[in-house]
């Protein structure tokens, strides 16, 4: 896609296409891919979705779904065509020359997301390794309209391998200098931390499924204005804030985190390292989840997949159930605080609403407890410390 592209073809019609494979999590309403689109600026005009049992090697749908797609392109006057999985380049190009139209993935889209949203210097660098590890594997179909001309005796190749060997380098070059770069804000946070660790600064960081209303809820808690709005990713930049608790006599320090989303590209788990090292670093994990949407189990799923990548997975979770306000009557909890079987095992989970402010003197309670109870004993890594009865 491309940012060029994307510039162009805000707005621009595109049919959406899912392959379910048999696995549980498929989205047969392509309702996460069309608000990924909408997102990226673009109008999902038409869905198609089909069963297989393993990709079509050369098509990944086959070719008849692909001539399905290509009438419903030329009948909706479709520019782009989106599919819900991962595409190889070759499945992309053969897909392009089939269709007649640019074809992308999801990782591209995410990619095209984070790229748009991304506003610090740490943000815009990590996009860009993500980005350069993505087109370095598809070099194979953006040089496609070179040449590949057979040279005389003894020789091999032409033009056409020269210019993709030399973009190779190039790509390889700035995929090189990004990592430097990177590296060098590592050591300014690993600082940065040093000095609260010395300050003896109990760390809190929210992480949760993307939208389920990380940033509205630190607001609230800290009164910043943090980026926040109902859509895909609206915050890519960890933002951090001291948090007073009255009740413990002391402040913490909240981080607000990138959010995660199913099939989350590996490239941008590896580029966000440095962001998601809040929440690994953390004495606390607040992960909220969207209490309104019918799929919160799954994005739980989801969340903790990604915290077992980046190694967080044994830090001690709060469960935020957030958006109480957008829950009918018939849906709301007998009690607001209670506890969620994750993992096998129970977590201490709070229903709220970050919008409305019900629930949110129950929520500053439990952490009050929490850290009150590790300034205590200290915290036995993966289990959440137990709340005074009074609190449960």
């Amino acid at each position: 896609m491309g940012s060029d592209a994307s510039a162009q073809h805000k707005g621009a019609a595109v049919v959406l296409v899912g392959v379910d494979f048999g696995l549980p999590h498929f989205d047969a309403e392509l309702e996460e891919l069309g608000l990924l689109a909408q997102t990226a600026g673009l109008d999902p005009v038409a869905r198609l979705t089909c069963k297989r049992k393993a990709p079509d090697a050369a098509l990944f749908v086959g070719s008849g779904k692909a001539d399905e797609i290509r009438l419903l392109v030329q009948m909706h006057g479709a520019v782009e065509v989106l599919f819900d999985q991962a595409l190889s380049p070759a499945q992309q190009r053969n897909l392009e020359r089939h269709l007649e139209v640019p074809v992308y993935d999801r990782t591209l889209l995410i990619l095209e997301i984070f790229a748009q949203r991304a506003r610090s210097h740490e943000g815009k660098l990590q996009v860009e390794l993500a980005r350069l590890q993505y087109l370095s594997t598809r070099l194979v179909r953006r040089w496609s309209h070179l040449e590949r001309q057979q040279g005389g005796i003894g020789m091999r190749g032409g033009p056409g391998e020269t210019q993709i060997e030399l973009d190779k380098r190039m790509i390889g070059d700035a995929i090189k200098r990004t990592r430097e770069r990177l590296l060098k804000v590592k050591r300014q946070r690993s600082t940065q931390r040093r000095q609260r660790e010395r300050r003896d600064t109990f760390n809190i960081s929210l992480v949760g499924y993307t939208n389920a209303g990380k940033s509205t809820l630190f607001n609230a808690l800290v009164k910043a204005r943090a980026y926040a709005a109902d859509q895909l990713f609206a915050t890519l930049d960890t933002t951090t804030r001291q948090l007073y608790l009255v009740d413990a006599g002391r402040s913490v320090s909240l981080s607000d985190t990138v959010g995660f989303i199913r099939d989350l590209p590996h490239g941008l788990v590896d580029a966000f390292q440095a962001t998601l090292q809040e929440a690994v670093d953390a004495d606390l994990l607040l992960h909220v989840v969207d209490a309104a949407n019918p799929h919160f189990p799954e994005q739980i799923q989801q969340v903790q997949k990604v915290l077992a990548e980046i190694d967080a997975v044994d830090i001690p979770q709060l469960l935020v159930f957030n958006k109480l306000d957008a829950l009918a009557p018939e849906q709301r909890p007998l009690q607001l605080q209670d506890s969620y079987e994750m993992d096998g095992r129970p977590v201490p989970r709070v229903f709220l609403s970050a919008r409305t402010g019900e629930g949110l003197q129950a929520l500053r309670q439990q952490l009050t407890a929490t850290v009150i109870a590790e300034r205590g004993r200290g915290m036995t890594p993966g289990i959440a410390p137990e709340l005074p009865e009074d609190l449960v």
